[in-house]
């Protein structure tokens, strides 16, 4: 198996990451007991630090599809110790998906690991690396709605019931906006091998711009409005209504005033 081309090192979960998920744990149990004397800054802390999980989960589901696709460069490159650190784009993986949910409570996707495609040999193994992240974000939401849609929230305090729904809707904006056939996204990269080289050609000056082509459109407050009414319709079925959302959200931002309707529930 490839996986016998890495060294155990390179496969050993990165104590940077242990440290991010020890914090989604703590803020978690703090937003889940009431505990934290300010319950917005528990919540903002475990929605960041839960979505940031899942940016490197998305990101390590790229790598470790490339590994079994033939590219065994991706250990030595720390792609699969989880470390977020390691990536080959640390800003916009990371750190641009963290402002965006800030900026506008949008799980916009990151930049994909660097995947040495020459070593991969035949064209459904490209698309299947280039779905296996967005792939991840469809699971994580699985498992963030798991409880709305199994009945099992009753007893849940409302504020971590709130910031699920809000960690809910980033995990099911960011598996649709991945998918996007957009150059520079996943969505592309799952079609590109199917096309000709003339347009491929064509479209690659432009998958820079594709990310912030996606953000400019989500701007437009037309384009807005559709799109989470679309998501909003995916959460409904799944049992979360457009009020625990906006009250995950509200709650997020700590440091504005509060809606008393989301205080008073």
């Amino acid at each position: 198996m490839t996986t016998a081309t890495t060294r155990h090192g390179d496969r050993r979960i990165s104590p940077v990451f242990v440290g991010i998920a020890a914090v989604a744990a703590v803020t978690g149990w703090g937003t889940w007991t009431g505990f934290a004397a300010q319950p917005g800054i528990a919540v903002f802390l475990f929605v960041t630090a839960a979505w940031i999980i899942s940016l490197c989960l998305h990101e390590y589901a790229h790598a470790r599809t490339a590994l079994h696709g033939g590219d065994i460069t991706v250990g030595a490159k720390g792609y699969l110790t989880l470390n977020p650190l390691k990536y080959t784009h640390a800003v916009l993986s990371i750190v641009l998906p963290v402002v965006f949910v800030i900026m506008g409570g949008i799980g916009l996707p990151g930049g994909a690991v660097f995947i040495e495609r020459d070593r991969i040999r035949g064209r459904w193994r490209h698309s299947l690396i280039s779905a296996a992240g967005p792939l991840a974000n469809v699971l994580f939401a699985a498992v963030c709605t798991a409880p709305f849609w199994l009945h099992a929230v009753d007893g849940v305090p409302l504020d971590f019931r709130y910031a699920l729904a809000f960690l809910a809707l980033l995990q099911v904006t960011a598996a649709i906006l991945n998918f996007l056939p957009v150059p520079g996204l996943d969505g592309y990269g799952v079609i590109e091998p199917w096309l000709s080289y003339n347009v491929k050609r064509q479209v690659e000056p432009f998958a820079p711009f594709g990310l912030l082509f996606v953000f400019a459109l989500l701007w437009m407050p037309s384009v807005n409005e559709v799109f989470f009414q679309a998501i909003h319709s995916i959460l409904s079925s799944l049992g979360i209504d457009e009020s625990q959302t906006y009250c995950g959200y509200d709650l997020f931002r700590f440091w504005r005033e509060n809606d008393p309707y989301c205080l008073s529930q």
